[in-house]
């Protein structure tokens, strides 16, 4: 009996294990081999290229995502390896719960790894669906964005060099990025002085390339390129109308009455001003602030007329902050009073986060507005809460001007709120969908974060901290406010990446025209699914306001500011349609042969060098500080509604 007893207390003590051993080794299925390029840091700080290898395996399973990295990458790649999958299942119609993907990474040295390799990883996982070979004399470097498109990484020239060195004939890149920007430092001693100048220069991966290596370098926009080149089958893009209208005319009355009552709230407060017994000195400063709202509105009234119904209602947005600010002030004669306008303030939070937690969401519209609500009613109370921080140190002005951003803000979530009520149809929606989506938002953000701090320090501003707190949000189960701050993040971070080191205008503005074009394309795919994405279409408006903006006054920051809100109105447009579609495929070459290396002359639509990238905080630009005497006022020029 005894003996009988020890086979079973064996496998009951190995059981616990036996879903690890089946993840390292199944039994079935398709493996492809891919290499990858990758950079690695040497003693001295210097990056240099470096070969990995993948080797990918897809088999029957129940949807897990096992990623193994040796050595140990400095990146973690799980959340590139999760979205490369889901896209991968997206792209050819598959149901990836009924799947297990195992992604093998081997490398000769640590290497920052992380979302460069997400295209690659979503070409492996595609070939080992569909049984494909995949050529051995391409490889490629890019991140796997949730549309599909391959997006912007660093490192290109080390790459390059590393795909060379393995034998590579052709590597591909994201689409413009050709042009890379190195930094060159030259030592000249005179008369034992050491000068030391560093420039910077232009380099054209594609012709250096070819000329020192003979390697083909092509830029690549989707995972459909990036599949075709790798495997020769060509998979068919989703395609969007021929003809797409962008336009918020749905906005139109709620311009129209905004324009108006914040027309009269600034006389009234002007007209209150002119009647007060303030000294001079703070008279001249709040005159000052009611003047650069005014201004403000007289942006906001072209606007109108141009027919930009949502810039219109952002630059009143911004001018009410300004203009509450100065009304409040000056009903202000002692700390009561400070204490009384930060409670009215909070009043209005509550009520607004009462109105939007108690709506019931029906259908993907109405829950993008909803979404864009919360995250509005969460902004408010962390506003409100830095006014109180202001007030119990003694500075009343500061903590006023926070309380007004906060009561407006705590107005816009009631505004999104109503919006999206009136688009609401379909099926009941459960807040499960945006507390999934916001975790594979925060995963995605702060791998892209963390592998920019990874190449180039903090240089890319406060991305971490926006990281911080969307987790934060996540935490305290505010799924909607960790989404939007997390995306916010994500994009931010691609726009780093893609302009990084380029001063020139030509350049940026072909970026530019790319992502505007992503954007359109990604609107006009969510209205053939039956979805109106008003926020994108909103932010896509906004976005055309500064890119107007930036051709009158060649202005780079609202350039830049542009190119953020097209990629937000990109990523708003995707948010929630992660439903796969059935694909035909159409296939070059058999699935047993190895593809041959095929380069077809592109169109001339093709050639663009801009980059249709993805996926805040967006830049909502800071408040500008007008400084008279000892007082100081706000404007939020550059604010979203």
């Amino acid at each position: 009996m005894k003996r009988a007893l020890v086979p079973l207390l064996i496998i009951t003590l190995l059981l616990p294990f036996a879903s690890f051993a089946t993840a390292e080794c199944p039994s079935e299925g398709h493996t492809v081999v891919l290499k990858a390029p990758a950079v690695s840091r040497t003693a001295d700080g210097q990056l240099i290229g470096v070969a990995t290898d993948f080797v990918i395996t897809v088999a029957p399973g129940t949807g897990h995502v096992y990623v193994e990295t040796w050595p140990l990458a400095e990146v973690d790649m799980q959340a590139s390896a999760r979205l490369a999958a889901q896209i991968a299942g997206k792209v050819l119609g598959v149901n990836m719960s009924k799947y297990d993907v195992f992604i093998q990474i081997k490398a000769d040295s640590p290497i920052i790894g992380g979302p460069s390799a997400g295209g690659t990883m979503t070409v492996g996982i595609i070939a080992a669906l569909e049984g494909w070979k995949v050529n051995p004399k391409v490889m490629m470097t890019g991140m796997i964005n949730p549309d599909g498109t391959i997006g912007p990484v660093g490192g290109i020239l080390e790459k390059a060099s590393a795909a060379h060195d393995v034998g590579a004939q052709l590597f591909l890149i994201p689409q413009g990025q050709r042009i890379q920007y190195v930094q060159e430092t030259q030592k000249k001693e005179i008369g034992g002085i050491v000068e030391i100048n560093t420039q910077t220069k232009k380099v054209d991966v594609v012709d250096y390339a070819k000329e020192r290596w003979g390697l083909t370098v092509i830029e690549i926009r989707d995972i459909y390129d990036a599949v075709y080149y790798f495997t020769g089958h060509r998979i068919p893009r989703p395609e969007a109308p021929a003809y797409v209208k962008i336009d918020t005319s749905f906005l139109k009355d709620d311009a129209l009455k905004d324009y108006d009552n914040t027309t009269a709230y600034y006389q009234s407060t002007l007209e209150r001003l002119k009647k007060s017994d303030v000294n001079y000195a703070t008279y001249t400063t709040l005159l000052e602030a009611l003047n650069e709202a005014k201004a403000i509105l007289n942006q906001s009234k072209q606007s109108l007329d141009d027919g930009m119904y949502y810039t219109t209602m952002s630059k009143d947005f911004q001018a009410r902050i300004i203009i509450r600010h100065v009304n409040w002030y000056l009903g202000v004669k002692s700390e009561e009073d400070v204490q009384r306008i930060l409670r009215t303030a909070g009043s209005e939070i509550n009520a607004s986060e009462k109105r939007v937690s108690n709506i019931t969401i029906r259908g993907t519209t109405m829950l993008q507005a909803i979404a864009a609500a919360e995250e509005r009613v969460e902004q408010a109370k962390g506003l409100l809460d830095e006014a109180w921080k202001y007030y119990y140190n003694g500075d009343y002005w500061d903590a006023i001007g926070k309380a007004a951003y906060a009561y407006e803000r705590a107005k816009t979530a009631v505004f999104w709120a109503s919006l999206g009520e009136r688009f609401a149809t379909g099926d009941v929606i459960g807040k499960d969908v945006v507390k999934t989506t916001a975790r594979d938002y925060i995963d995605e953000s702060n791998l892209i974060v963390t592998y920019i701090e990874s190449m180039y320090g903090t240089v890319g501003g406060d991305l971490s901290q926006s990281i911080q707190q969307a987790e934060q949000y996540y935490e305290d189960g505010k799924y909607s406010a960790a989404l939007f701050t997390a995306m916010e993040a994500r994009v931010r971070a691609q726009v780093f990446l893609d302009t990084l080191g380029i001063d020139n205008q030509t350049v940026l503005k072909d970026k530019l025209a790319g992502m505007k074009e992503g954007a359109k394309v990604a609107i006009a795919l969510a209205q053939n699914k039956g979805i109106t994405p008003v926020l994108a279409i909103a932010y896509y408006e906004f976005a055309e306001s500064y890119e107007k903006s930036a051709e009158e006054n060649g202005s780079m920051e609202d350039l830049q500011t542009a190119m953020i809100f097209y990629q937000y109105a990109r990523e708003t447009a995707n948010l929630f349609l992660s439903k796969p579609s059935q694909t035909t495929i159409q296939t070059n070459t058999t699935a047993t042969d190895i593809p041959q290396i095929v380069i077809p002359t592109p169109s001339p639509a093709e050639t663009s060098t801009s980059t249709p990238t993805s996926p805040e905080r967006i830049p909502e630009t800071a408040i500008i500080l007008i400084a008279v005497g000892s007082f100081l006022v706000g404007a939020a020029i550059g604010k979203k509604l």
